[in-house]
């Protein structure tokens, strides 16, 4: 009996204790601890409002405190927004009497949307800062964002509140078209390096017409958008090389989404579609990432895709997925794809020279090269590969077997490769394969090799004289000049970078 008088007692006091909700406080004496001492937001492109952000506040002391105000410096007028242990104070911008208790802590979340008219137009960073108390206690936590001006491309609202609409693969996608005479943007045909673009939507090009990114252009993709080439219209992509990792003088094409966070990962938009009838096209210098495809190439029958010191990151379906295209592709390089960095389908005529085609993507059912004649579902099923070529090329991965082919006896299958490092360690003995003895498709292959690239996982694809593929390449396919403007050696090195010092 005892015992339960005991448990009786104790479950009052405990009730007790649980429902108390004063607290004896002290006043803060300015000995906050915080994670960080200044909370750097990623760059945001004007109004449009940044990632959340985290700054954690400690009170290292034994007692419990209240700090008698934490505020943006700014107050209501600042562009930071906070929430402090879950509550929004006033506007989220300003917060009376927070209890902290001894040896705990609480979390600031910390956002932003500003214009490119609130930055320093010295530095284009717009800066407030976190206070802690005041006066002789005042603390401070430094807020800096860097805000990027833009020219934003999206579709038109129709009066019925939905979004205008273009036709993909007979499809009605939010999208718009690209006005030459555009009343506020100009000539959106025509892009330049002076502001970044985000486009909303897939930015068409209209039949007949050209659109051209000249050098140093940024584009910025939301999700579910992409460009789309028209039937007789041209993508003219004129990049030059960059003297620096900031390239400066490529044309980029990635995600809207600038937080550091976000710089790897694929398929944050869509796709560069050059649709079937589209003509004409030349992209030299592009650095393309974080797509679901890169470079989807439709039916080029009647001309052919010219492309040239290109690199492809980060594609959650395909670096470029071609179907009965032409290619003539020089100093490519593409990695980290979730079904193949370059897939040739349904035929075409393909020329790779001098490309870097890499994948490690995490899992094994993936290529860095597939080849196929076929198409499930299409009339005919098979089309004829008429030449798939590639010379001085480098073919490998994460996976047993980087190359893949695909062929139906219907129609035509021609392939060959000439001084090229492969990857494919399976004992197979199907005759597409015997890449020693089959001299009509397989010339000096170096088989299973390591190339020993600087860092694949942050797409850097140089060699040193350590490389299984140095001075390994034909002079006879030899392009003077590499991805980075070197001029290549003789014999040259395989692959699309001339092997010298590794980058810093």
């Amino acid at each position: 009996m005892r015992h339960y008088y005991i448990l009786f007692i104790f479950g009052i006091l405990l009730t007790a204790s649980s429902c108390r909700t004063d607290f004896d406080t002290v006043a803060s004496s300015g000995n906050l601890k915080f994670s960080k001492d200044t909370v750097y937001l990623d760059t945001v492109f004007k109004n449009i409002g940044s990632a959340t952000y985290q700054l954690k506040v400690y009170n290292k002391s034994k007692d419990d405190i209240s700090i008698p105000v934490i505020q943006l410096k700014k107050g209501l007028s600042s562009k930071y927004r906070m929430t402090v242990d879950g509550t929004n104070g006033n506007n989220g911008k300003i917060f009376n009497n927070v209890t902290l208790l001894a040896k705990d802590s609480l979390y600031i979340f910390i956002e932003t949307t500003a214009d490119i008219t609130d930055a320093d137009p010295t530095d284009f960073l717009y800066t407030d800062e976190i206070q802690f108390d005041s006066g002789a206690n005042l603390q401070r936590v430094a807020l800096v964002t860097l805000i990027q001006d833009a020219v934003f491309l999206y579709p038109k609202q129709n009066p019925d509140g939905s979004n205008e609409k273009i036709q993909i693969d007979g499809k009605a996608v939010d999208g718009f078209y690209l006005d030459e005479n555009d009343a506020a943007n100009g000539n959106e045909l025509l892009f330049t390096k002076q502001k970044p673009y985000v486009i909303y939507g897939y930015a068409g090009v209209p039949e007949n017409k050209t659109v051209t990114f000249e050098a140093g252009s940024k584009v910025f993709f939301h999700a579910n958008s992409g460009l789309f080439v028209d039937k007789n219209a041209s993508l003219h992509i004129n990049g030059a090389v960059s003297t620096s990792e900031k390239s400066e003088n490529e044309v980029v094409f990635e995600g809207d989404r600038l937080e550091s966070l976000y710089s790897d990962i694929p398929g944050q938009w869509g796709a560069v579609i050059l649709a079937d009838g589209s003509t004409n096209h030349t992209i030299n210098h592009l650095t393309l990432k974080n797509a679901t495809i890169g470079l989807s190439i439709r039916n080029q029958d009647a001309t052919t895709v010219q492309l040239k010191n290109t690199q492809i990151y980060n594609c959650s379906q395909y670096g470029i997925l071609a179907q009965h295209a032409r290619i003539k592709g020089e100093n490519v390089v593409i990695n980290y794809s979730g079904l193949a960095g370059l897939s040739c389908i349904y035929g075409g005529d393909y020329s790779f020279t001098h490309s870097t085609f890499y994948n490690n993507w995490p899992s094994g059912d993936h290529f860095a090269v597939n080849l196929s004649n076929r198409l499930s579902g299409a009339t005919p099923e098979t089309k004829d590969l008429t030449q798939a070529t590639f010379n001085n090329c480098i073919i490998y991965g994460s996976s047993t077997n980087e190359f893949n082919l695909d062929k139906s006896t219907n129609s035509q299958f021609v392939y060959q490769l000439n001084n090229c490092l492969l990857k494919f360690s399976s004992t197979s003995k199907n005759p597409d394969y015997q890449f020693k003895d089959d001299a009509i498709h397989y010339n000096q292959i170096i088989l299973n090799e390591n190339p020993k690239f600087y860092n694949v996982s942050q797409n850097k694809f140089n060699i040193d004289k350590t490389s299984a593929a140095f001075a390994k390449g034909n002079q006879a396919y030899a392009i003077p000049l590499d991805i980075l403007g070197a001029t290549r050696t003789s014999p040259p090195d395989l692959g699309a970078y001339q092997s010298a010092d590794f980058p810093k």
